[in-house]
């Protein structure tokens, strides 16, 4: 019987069946939840509201972690149920090292670290950043955020050759700014370190509010200015091709998965 409890709750958790209702109330739940919470976070940076909500925001905040504190559990416990973390420990620990479920993590750590250390107020500001990660939560409820993730992880080799080539642009382009002006603008072009952030600025048309002055280095910026713009735009049109592929992949399944219900119908 706690085995079929267990099978039950990962099925809801994870969302096996499309058409379980169950799994579909409790997803929806959870995302509003999860909405909210990056809705209170954000405007918890408002003084105004803070101040005026404060007691709010604290019983908000309490019961999203038991929640989430809930269900981060209820996951680890039922994992092994699946046949790639069927060990009870080993299993249970690579399930855990996911990356959602290390979100999961991320997700409820602050709050029990802080009520370990109450009183180290920087510590306290340092794990406030972490409270973010409540927004990468959507990825496990949104099935467009998931869509994202998976084109993502299909297009990782062809995307990481882009980011291979953005690096090699960057350093190249820097190094030759760097000794093209250094010596015209040592305080600008100090070093190529301080140089490669100038090289990103420029490369993503955001631009500086100072720039080669030397006819070589303007020759230099110009080009880089150019070629930034073509070498910045191949992740997104990598990204464009895996998310058209993406899609046209699910609405082939979904026609197929349709067409044999049909087939098996009366």
């Amino acid at each position: 019987m706690a085995k079929s409890y267990k099978l039950r709750i990962y099925e809801i958790l994870e969302t096996t069946d499309a058409e379980d209702k169950t799994a579909e109330a409790v997803n929806l739940f959870m995302l509003v939840l999860v909405v909210l919470n990056v809705t209170a976070v954000v405007l918890e940076t408002v003084e105004s509201i803070y101040l005026a909500n404060k007691a709010l925001f604290h019983y908000f905040a309490d019961i999203s972690v038991i929640v989430f504190t809930i269900e981060y559990i209820l996951r680890i416990w039922s994992c092994d149920v699946d046949p790639k973390y069927r060990h009870p420990f080993s299993g249970r620990l690579r399930f855990a090292l996911t990356p959602l479920s290390l979100i999961d993590l991320l997700v409820i750590l602050p709050t029990y670290v802080i009520l370990a250390f109450p009183e180290d107020h920087m510590l306290l500001r340092s794990l406030r950043v972490l409270w973010t990660f409540r927004l990468l939560k959507l990825s496990r409820y949104s099935e467009s955020l998931q869509t994202i993730t998976d084109v993502v992880r299909s297009q990782q080799r062809e995307l990481a050759m882009s980011f291979s080539a953005i690096m090699f642009f960057m350093v190249l382009s820097s190094t030759v700014i760097y000794f093209l002006e250094h010596e015209a603008q040592p305080q600008h072009f100090p070093d190529i370190p301080a140089t490669m952030w100038w090289a990103v600025l420029t490369m993503t048309t955001v631009g500086e509010n100072f720039y080669p002055i030397t006819p070589l280095g303007k020759l230099a910026g110009g080009l880089i200015i150019i070629l930034g713009v073509a070498t910045f735009a191949l992740p997104t049109s990598i990204l464009t091709s895996g998310f058209v592929e993406e899609l046209e992949r699910r609405r082939e399944e979904k026609e197929a998965a349709e067409k044999e219900s049909l087939d098996e119908g009366p």
